[in-house]
């Protein structure tokens, strides 16, 4: 059981219990995902890009050399474990192992996601300029430019995400276009978030101690990327269990996940810069 409680136990407990605040998984389905794997790494292949040619009549035809490559995902294992005493659980009238699973749980997904967002700035080689669009903060002038920089390389529209800070969806939400009737009708502004926007799915990432997005001073980096640009090998999908430990007289909560992220297509994959400083006024 966590230290902080074994000093609260005179007091009564209430059957529903308040967790602290911590973000669950938000990246599921946003990578090109291979289940199952066995051994410590996984190759994604990649396959390139072919040309037509000419048909010269009778003549031999000519191969496209498409050239084939892979990439490599090497997986990590992690665990998330925690006691919980069976003396301090005869203390407190709620049921602490089934707290702590959720706890676990989202302890794991948090992790599977910053293995994602970690090969995407691994991966990231095309940029968009920090003040484009007008200004350092989130517009969709960068919105734009990012959707440009994908549509330039011939990325397709469908499956096309986007990662962003809780500073910068305040951002794009303080811009007209984004609020706008004409360019959303009117959502972000009853709902306050903004799910798709340009071809993205939004994806909200708030500030973790894994790491996050990443930040360095006020500037944040921001991503949007197609799905099948990452690629997210699983050897042992996220799980948790419960075993009693008669050395510590407690039950041991423990969750295990076995994972690897790695960027197959850096041309599926584009960053910005936002200045998280700036302060942005709706106009709507």
């Amino acid at each position: 059981m966590s230290n902080t409680l074994t000093v609260a136990f005179i007091a009564q407990f209430d059957n529903e219990v308040k967790q602290a605040y911590q973000g669950m998984a938000r990246l599921t389905g946003t990578a090109r995902t291979r289940t199952g794997v066995n051994g410590s790494t996984y190759r994604f292949p990649k396959m390139g890009k072919g040309m037509a040619q000419p048909r010269v009549y009778q003549a031999d035809v000519t191969p496209m050399n498409v050239i084939n490559s892979n990439v490599t995902a090497t997986l990590e294992p992690w665990n998330a474990p925690e006691y919980s005493d069976i003396f301090a659980q005869a203390q407190v009238n709620f049921d602490e192992r089934r707290e702590l699973v959720k706890v676990v749980a989202g302890a794991l997904g948090r992790r599977l996601d910053q293995l994602e967002l970690d090969a995407l700035l691994l991966g990231t080689t095309n940029t968009v300029a920090v003040g484009f669009g007008g200004s350092n903060a989130m517009n969709v002038g960068k919105l734009r430019a990012m959707k440009r920089v994908l549509d330039d390389n011939g990325v397709p529209e469908e499956d096309r995400h986007v990662a962003i800070s809780a500073t910068a969806l305040q951002q794009l939400l303080g811009s007209a276009q984004t609020t706008s009737m004409f360019y959303n009708q009117v959502r972000s502004l009853v709902d306050g978030e903004i799910k798709k926007f340009l071809g993205f799915d939004f994806h909200l990432i708030e500030t973790r101690t894994e790491g996050g997005l990443p930040l360095t001073g006020n500037s944040r980096t921001i991503y949007a990327w197609h799905r099948d640009a990452v690629g997210m090998a699983i050897g042992m999908d996220m799980s948790t269990e419960i075993n009693y430990v008669p050395e510590k007289t407690s039950w041991l909560i423990n969750g295990k996940l076995l994972a690897g992220a790695i960027n197959i297509d850096n041309a599926g994959i584009v960053q910005a810069t936002i200045d998280e400083s700036v302060e942005v006024n709706p106009t709507v």
